[in-house]
């Protein structure tokens, strides 16, 4: 099958490389930040390095929207959850969607399914979840985080049926892509299991400004994870939202996953420092909302929320290092 890959950022550009190189499909990239798309024909190509080493320059297909002729067998979408709407509608109004297509995302946070599904139909899309951190250092320029064959993702169909042939296909191509896919039933429970551990890590490590490494050195670290993760527990619950893990198996995760991107600043603490709204409202807001929808407050995370937009706030008074990539496409770490 052919890829489409929206969004040429940190994740985007993890996804389509592996495809084209391990699995020998054809991919291509479609990119509205102008730096983006000029430095990939500028060299040819998109200079990727895995853990700050063997940087190269991998060939890849880039367009803007407008000029794409294509047609994918599969769109995947890797954008920020606050860009998210109006490249679609940009898309959208390009031209580049056809009926027959299905689309792929693992995007952080939750509220993006609900807006690819106004251009594409339930059956034919496939929600991911992502552990693979990635670094975009400036315009096509990125760095893969942990060793190879450390990849590990989950996917499920959105209609939550068996997969169909072509879901199936793109389980195998993950698969001889690397990218280290499990199949799993239900994809509301998985996706909030990665929301629920990224509102730990990715908003704790933003709020202290903390590699990962550094944040689990504090003794403190797993009670703290404890209290987020009951309240998340509680609140999916009561929506009757099942995680694909326990309580426990989360709170154990959090050390070990740490501690294998220890050197490695999540993606929410990447725009924090770049002067770029966070994706907390999508994180341990989600978590927050629906903890409210059904009778239940999750106050620890109601106000890390709040913590998280006034260290925003105080970004006017504490100049922010210099924006070195696009609001839209740095790092999509997950």
């Amino acid at each position: 099958m052919k890829y489409g890959i929206i969004g040429a950022g940190a994740m985007g550009y993890r996804y389509g490389v592996m495809l084209q190189e391990n699995a020998g499909v054809e991919v291509d990239f479609i990119d509205t930040w102008e730096p983006n798309v000029k430095k990939v024909r500028e060299q040819g190509g998109v200079s990727v390095a895995r853990d700050h080493e063997n940087r190269r320059i991998v060939p890849i297909n880039i367009y803007y929207p407008e000029e794409y002729k294509g047609h994918p067998d599969v769109w995947i979408i890797f954008k920020k959850q606050m860009q998210l709407a109006e490249e679609l509608e940009r898309d959208s109004k390009a031209g580049i969607f056809h009926d027959d297509q299905y689309v792929f995302s693992a995007m952080n946070g939750m509220g993006h399914f609900e807006k690819i599904e106004k251009y594409f139909p339930k059956d034919q899309i496939v929600c991911g979840t992502a552990m693979i951190a990635t670094r975009m250092d400036g315009p096509a320029n990125v760095d893969f985080m942990g060793p190879v064959n450390s990849e590990v993702m989950h996917m499920a169909p959105y209609n939550n049926k068996q997969p169909d042939e072509i879901m199936q296909n793109i389980f195998n191509d993950f698969t001889a892509a690397k990218m280290g896919p499990v199949m799993v039933d239900e994809w509301k429970g998985m996706c909030m299991s990665k929301v629920v551990f990224n509102a730990v890590t990715n908003t704790l490590c933003t709020m202290f400004e903390m590699q990962m490494g550094q944040f689990i050195e504090y003794k403190g670290v797993k009670q703290m994870s404890e209290t987020l993760f009951n309240e998340a527990f509680d609140a999916c619950e009561r929506a009757g939202i099942h995680l694909i893990e326990t309580r426990q198996e989360e709170v154990d995760s959090v050390i070990p996953i740490s501690e294998s991107y220890k050197y490695h600043y999540p993606s929410m603490y990447q725009d924090f420092s770049k002067g770029r709204p966070t994706e907390v409202d999508y994180i341990n807001g989600y978590i927050a909302k629906i903890g409210r929808e059904h009778d239940y407050v999750c106050r620890v995370h109601e106000f890390v929320v709040q913590e998280v937009h006034m260290a925003e706030m105080m970004r006017k008074y504490h100049k922010p290092q210099e924006n070195v990539a696009d609001p839209k496409q740095v790092e999509v770490e997950a």
